[in-house]
């Protein structure tokens, strides 16, 4: 495949429009993939405008690409022609740093995010090297499963790192990130607490298999909580009574950063040095981490909500996605 269709942002807010772009050859250790479904992440909308400074127009966004393996390179391995996998936010790394050594890949300082210099999966083909094009579970549902692969994986992670089955574990915001977290928490086995600022979605998270909700507008209810948490997984970037939060933590808790909060969290010293507390951070997960969390989901038919558009109307799922009116993931459906 020599050119790819594709919807292209031109420029930082402007409408995406759809052109023919030339792929030029297959590099030796890359995959082509046929799109079939793409999910559309906030992370594609901060990139169209252009939030984090970093976006280079013109762009093809696309990140949570599902897929047929249409063409592999020379030095490809362990993936064939026909094969169904998984593109998440990255598509190459070095494969010989520390961190790629060690397991590591999505720390690679040489990573190449799937949609910042590199086509993503708005369009009709998309590439990555090898590693990163990730074969799916049949028992998976291939339609929905797009968002586990940025999003899933980017609350599954913290899971799997800081909680065990008999944890007590908040999640900070029931959205795009926030409703997976909590299914894949219940499913592990945790004590689970929702905190969301509607009230609207309190009965949703419980069926998203909450234990308890919380209204994160609600100081008091939050103080009432303290010493309670072993991990706290933040899923939004809004302000937050950050205080309140850390003291819910219990001794050796951990409140753990995904969302992509961009004002300062205040830490007092004292309290995190008495309780043995701490705060982190994670984006999305390493190739295996990310198979792991794939198969997590489908051994419990764990799936993002989503809404479905054909990929014709991506002007209009990202105004949507910008209204914040989506629940809870949008699914683009290739259409070319």
């Amino acid at each position: 495949m020599a050119s790819l269709k594709a919807w292209v942002a031109t420029g930082a807010k402007q409408k995406l429009v759809r052109q023919q772009i030339d792929l030029g050859p297959l590099a030796a250790e890359d995959v082509e993939v046929a799109v079939e479904h793409c999910g559309l992440c906030h992370s594609d909308l901060s990139m169209l405008n252009n939030d984090w400074g970093m976006s280079q127009y013109p762009a093809v966004f696309g990140h949570e690409v599902i897929g047929r393996v249409i063409a592999v390179g020379s030095g490809a391995k362990g993936i064939q022609v026909g094969q169904r996998v998984g593109i998440g936010w990255t598509a190459s790394s070095c494969m010989h740093c520390r961190q790629c050594m060690s397991g590591d890949q999505h720390l690679c300082l040489q990573a190449q995010p799937t949609i910042i210099g590199h086509r993503g999966g708005f369009a009709s083909h998309v590439r990555s090297h090898w590693a990163w094009a990730l074969p799916l579970p049949e028992q998976i549902n291939f339609a929905e499963a797009g968002p586990l692969l940025c999003g899933g994986v980017t609350v599954f992670n913290p899971l799997v790192m800081y909680a065990k089955p008999t944890s007590r574990v908040g999640i900070v915001g029931i959205g795009g990130l926030g409703h997976m977290g909590v299914k894949f928490a219940a499913s592990y086995g945790c004590d689970v607490t929702a905190f969301t600022s509607s009230e609207s979605k309190f009965e949703e998270a419980r069926g998203f298999g909450a234990h308890h909700v919380v209204s994160s507008r609600d100081s008091a209810a939050i103080k009432k909580l303290a010493n309670t948490f072993d991990l706290l997984i933040v899923t939004v970037s809004v302000k937050l009574d950050w205080e309140a939060l850390i003291a819910s933590l219990a001794p050796n808790g951990r409140m753990h950063i995904v969302g992509a909060v961009t004002e300062p969290i205040p830490i007092t010293a004292f309290p995190m040095i008495l309780g043995q507390k701490c705060v982190s951070g994670s984006p999305t997960g390493s190739p295996v981490a990310i198979e792991s969390m794939l198969d997590f989901a489908a051994r419990h038919n764990i799936t993002p909500q989503t809404e479905h558009f054909p990929m014709n109307r991506i002007n209009e799922a990202f105004e949507r996605l910008e209204a914040g009116k989506a629940r809870y993931r949008i699914v683009l459906d290739a259409d070319f």
